[in-house]
């Protein structure tokens, strides 16, 4: 069964951050994987426990997606999408 996606506010302000072909490949490939098995994403430790990093790369930029899983209610709430260069730094900020 798939899970249903929600995004934080700011997420719509990453997209535009990035390049549109990875825009598109995040639309056409990678939400469908991550809805599909949540938990093929990294889980994170320490101040972002209980937080998933997912990973993917094009043109030889990588990039991450940060987001939760509620497994009850079936939702990946996703909370942040950018390239790896300081990702974790600002996701830090974004959750505090």
């Amino acid at each position: 069964m798939s899970y249903k996606d929600e995004y934080h506010p700011r997420v719509k302000a990453d997209l535009k951050k990035l390049d549109k072909i990875a825009v598109k490949e995040i639309h056409t490939t990678h939400l469908d994987i991550l809805l599909d098995n949540p938990f093929n994403g990294e889980c994170l430790y320490g101040a972002l426990e209980r937080v998933f990093s997912y990973h993917f790369r094009k043109n030889k930029v990588d990039y991450r997606m940060a987001y939760t899983v509620d497994d009850e209610s079936k939702i990946v709430y996703i909370i942040m999408i950018g390239k790896r260069e300081n990702f974790y730094e600002a996701l830090k900020r974004r959750l505090s």
